[in-house]
Formats: structure tokens, sequence, C-alpha cells
């Protein structure tokens, strides 16, 4: 009998010990709030010296996970078992997880570094007031091409990428809205279009390009460009800077029939851990030392006033990445079309794919 208890108390103490080291675990991994704060964003898309410095400053432990598109993000956001404290979603995925009550508003008091955020980047209509969100970086979609490659070509026109002479040459970033977006626009239709025969002639249009496309990709196309394996990409503007800074040849357009103006910005999803943390950690990003060294290292455009001074003036006046007036009135904000519209895109998206096969 005594050997039974003894067994008994053994299992005990050693399920005791199992509990508290299950406890002590998921504080380090960033689950239990604290003296940790877990943040989700973009790949490559932060100085890792920030996260550094934040954790120097704050003495809070960051746990820094990635996504690669907006959908996906959402998607692990709402089925939950990792609590973010703080992610970096795109304007139309704010608008649509506010709608989803899945996000907490922002407390203004506790972000005075807001203060250094340019007015034109305030209260936009995806986030009226900032109530869940504040700016992170912004930028438009484009041509990187290397003419060097080409001949001495040069981009003008989203058409332009349907010039036979490019076949096998052309890279797209794998995003749904960025590339059903760029076919519509080449029609001189909406980014935002809900037409169905629009938005097939668009699906149509972009198989009639396969022939032009090398490849469908993700972070690697910087990777690709600068080691010159393609001429011709559609991306986003930072990629295309940073592309630009390693290899010389490469240059960016924006073409005449508009294209998308997006913004990315931090926000506060509902399920976080560390709230009071999040608000520490978005002030840190809004500080404009921070903000400034972070754009540096990543090459998107910076809504942060305070940050642009400490920029080179050879950087701010770049219009390629910092449009002029005529060019952002062509520019289109992805707007949140609803879940079925949505759904619409990206079973067209899957359709044009499907071709490659």
């Amino acid at each position: 009998m005594r050997k039974l208890v003894n067994a008994f108390l053994a299992i005990f103490v050693i399920s005791f010990l199992l509990i508290l080291l299950v406890n002590y675990l998921n504080k380090s991994e960033g689950y239990s709030g604290g003296n940790t704060i877990t943040v989700y964003n973009w790949g490559d898309y932060i100085d890792p010296e920030l996260l550094d410095r934040f954790e120097e400053e704050t003495g809070m432990k960051v746990i820094y996970e990635t996504f690669d598109s907006n959908e996906a993000m959402m998607t692990k956001i709402q089925q939950g078992g990792t609590f973010y404290d703080v992610a970096v979603p795109s304007e139309y995925a704010i608008e649509k997880m506010k709608e989803e009550g899945q996000l907490l508003k922002v407390d203004h008091s506790k972000i005075p570094n807001l203060k250094n955020i340019d007015e034109r980047f305030l209260d936009l209509p995806f986030d009226p007031g900032n109530e869940y969100s504040v700016p992170y970086f912004w930028g438009t979609v484009g041509i990187v091409y290397n003419p060097k490659l080409l001949d001495g070509m040069e981009f003008h026109s989203w058409n332009d990428l349907w010039n036979e002479e490019l076949k096998n040459e052309i890279l797209l970033v794998d995003g749904a809205r960025e590339v059903i977006g760029f076919g519509l626009n080449s029609l001189h239709y909406s980014l935002n279009e809900t037409d169905n025969d629009k938005l097939q002639e668009a699906k149509e249009k972009l198989v009639a390009l396969q022939p032009n496309i090398k490849a469908i990709v993700g972070d690697e196309i910087k990777m690709l460009m600068v080691n010159e394996e393609a001429s011709v990409g559609v991306v986003w503007s930072g990629d295309a800077a940073d592309m630009m800074w390693e290899n010389e040849n490469l240059d960016y357009v924006v073409p005449e029939e508009g294209s998308n103006l997006w913004f990315d910005n931090m926000v506060i999803p509902k399920t976080a851990k560390n709230v009071e943390g999040a608000h520490k950690f978005i002030n840190f990003m809004l500080d404009a030392e921070v903000a400034a060294q972070n754009t540096d290292y990543v090459g998107y455009s910076t809504p942060n006033r305070e940050a642009m001074k400490l920029l080179p003036e050879e950087t701010i006046s770049d219009e390629r990445f910092y449009p002029s007036p005529e060019l952002t009135e062509r520019l289109e904000v992805y707007e949140n079309l609803g879940k079925k519209m949505l759904a619409y895109y990206n079973d067209l998206y899957l359709e044009f794919k499907m071709h490659r096969k």
C-alpha cells in the first residue's frame, strides 16, 4: 500500500513540476504577456537591430514572427493558438478585422509619438480617427526592370508587360489583389472592381500574359532580380528600392494607368496578452530616429514627418517612392470588398495560376 501511495505522490510531484515548466516556457515564448511581446509582421520588414534596442530599453523580450499575405495573417489571428500583441496588416485587412471584432482600440494617450506622423496619413477611410491602427509604411505597386538586359526597353504602361519580347522574363509577387489589380488597371478598370464581366476580362487578359511569366514568387523576388535571373518584376515599391540599392542597373516605375496606393499600419489584435507592451512597441517604432533607421533598412516610404527630416534629401525627393500629387491622384487604395467578393478575387487568381501547369 505504501508503494502505491509513494507512486501516486511521485506522479503528483512530477505533474506539478511539469505544469510549472510549461508555464515558464509559455512566458518565455511570449504567450503569457508580462515581460514579453509577440509581433507579427511581413517578411524582412523591420531592422533587426531595432528589436534588440527595444528589448534593451524596455526589458521586454520580443517574439517575432512573419507572414507573406494579409489573408494568411488574418486567418492565423482568427484561429487563435498564438496570441499576437502587435500585427501589421494593410488597409483593407484592417477594415475587415475591425468589422469582425478582431482588433482592440488604440489608446492614443499611450502613443505620444503619434504626433510625428504626417497628417496626410491619418484619419483615412479604412480607419477614421485611427481608432484601431497606427501608420507604419506606405507605398505603391509597380514595375521594376533591368534596361541592361532588355536592350534599353522602358516601361510606361501595364500593357508593356504583354510585349512578346518578354517571353519567360517576368516575375510576379504572389498576391491576388496585386495581380488581378494590374490586370484591371491595364484595362483602365478600378482596382476595386466588382463587376463580374470586367473581372473575368481581366483574368483572361492575365492568362494571355502567361508565356511571359517566369515565376510567381514571394520574398525571393528581390534576390532573383538583383542577381539578374529575370529582367522584369511586378513588385511593391519598397522591394524595388532594396533591389535598386543592390543592383544599380534596375529601375522602377508606376504605370501611367495608375496602380495601388497601399498603407500598412500597426494594430493590436483582440487576443493580445500584453496590451501595455503593444502600446510601448508602437510608440517606440514612431520615434523619429527609430523610424528613420527602419526606413533606411526596409526601403519603403515612411509616413513619419519627423523621420523624413533625418533621411537624405535624395531619398525623400525621389518621386518613384515619394510620388508627386499628380501621380497620387491616379492611385487607388484597396477597399474591403466583402467576404464574397474577396473570395471571388482569390478564385480568379487561382484559375489564372492553374494555367501555368
